[in-house]
């Protein structure tokens, strides 16, 4: 009885081990593939115009 259950568990394992390096590599691909697009995509010439804001607060006095 062992020895069919052994061989039928064979195909099985061989799907499972495929599936996980197909999820595996999807995975991979899907955290990495959006960062190499964004930094291709990006503007390498990025001026940065943010000005100071001051703020002006009226004294209280009492």
């Amino acid at each position: 009885m062992n020895s069919n259950s052994q061989s039928a568990n064979s195909p099985d394992t061989y799907s499972h081990r495929l599936a996980d390096v197909v999820g595996t590599a999807i995975a991979l691909v899907t955290l990495i593939l959006p960062v190499f697009v964004i930094a291709h995509y990006s503007s390498h010439n990025v001026q940065n115009n943010q000005q100071t804001l001051t703020y002006t607060l009226p004294n209280s006095e009492d």
